[in-house]
């Protein structure tokens, strides 16, 4: 076996990832973001890399690297996943709550969006405290 994907042993997992269900091509998500949106966990849940599909017709929304490992679909998740969602609400940033139609709403009232901005201003104060504090 070549030893092209392993650093001392250990895979090196890839930035993209093909999901299990549809083949899609799926994006690398952080741990906590799994950790933190899916119901129930299972009890000693790896550490592995996990992603994200955000094909629209399909159920699976989190798996992993590590084939072994559980894969979570839209009714294991605490929050609706937005790329998945065809009908209202559907959200935009689940950090902040920020829904599709409010910037519909907020385009139709002032002709541009400024949740992006609004966002990116809640980031940067979030990482204030958390440097401050």
């Amino acid at each position: 076996m070549s030893d092209c994907c392993s650093v001392k042993g250990t895979l090196v997992a890839p930035g993209v990832a093909a999901c299990p269900e549809n083949g899609a091509r799926s994006k690398q998500v952080d741990a906590l973001t799994v950790k933190s949106l899916v119901r129930r966990l299972p009890l000693g849940m790896s550490d592995t890399q996990y992603y994200f599909c955000e094909a629209q017709d399909c159920d699976v929304v989190y798996f992993a690297f590590d084939s072994q490992a559980p894969i979570f679909r839209r009714g294991d998740l605490l929050i609706r996943v937005g790329a998945k969602e065809e009908s209202d609400p559907i959200p935009v940033c689940y950090c902040f709550g920020f829904k599709r139609k409010d910037i519909e709403d907020e385009i139709a009232e002032t002709g541009c969006s400024t949740v992006a901005d609004r966002i990116s201003t809640e980031v940067r104060a979030e990482q204030r405290v958390v440097q401050e504090g």
